[in-house]
């Protein structure tokens, strides 16, 4: 007899949470081991517990270069722009340049209605908005993690600190 299919919805039981959290957790860390071994795959992985809590698991050397392998990825994508149009979408960097693009494509948009606009104008437009969402989803996965790096040092002094207080209570 198979198991009942789980309805997606938030566990109200604490008590529950935390032990579906444990073993899901448990399970999503075993997935990417497993990936990591049969494909001979790079694997990092972040989980921060409903607490703020720091579990990670990496397949190579430390999380660390993963994510920095990730970063300059990211980066090389986005420095490779498509055409001129995108270049400048994606060299914009701070988001004000985005904020313009937006607002230009918006004003293109409402300038001349979208029915009234041929096929090769919706591509344009289209593309226009592929490059602005793909600078977007760059910017805030490079906040996101600067945000877990400084997170993973956070914790790493937290315990060297928590070593030292523990070695001073012996002494």
């Amino acid at each position: 007899m198979g198991r009942g299919k789980v309805q997606l919805k938030r566990i109200e039981d604490k008590i529950r949470r935390q032990v579906t959290f444990s073993k899901r957790r448990s399970g999503l860390i075993k997935k990417a081991r497993e990936l990591s071994v049969l494909c001979g795959v790079e694997v990092g992985l972040v989980i921060f517990s409903a607490k703020g809590r720091l579990y990670e698991f990496c397949s190579g050397d430390s999380l660390g270069s993963v994510l920095e392998r990730y970063q300059i990825h990211n980066e090389k994508e986005v420095a490779n722009p498509k055409n001129d149009k995108e270049h400048h979408l994606e060299s914009s960097g701070n988001g004000t340049g985005a904020n313009i693009s937006l607002k230009m494509i918006q004003s293109e948009v409402e300038a001349q209605n979208i029915e009234n606009r041929d096929v090769t104008e919706l591509i344009q437009l289209e593309k226009e908005l592929d490059a602005l969402l793909r600078e977007i989803r760059s910017r805030k996965t490079q906040l996101m993690m600067e945000t877990v790096t400084a997170l993973i040092e956070k914790e790493k002094k937290l315990v060297e600190e928590n070593k030292d207080l523990r070695e001073k209570e012996v002494n």
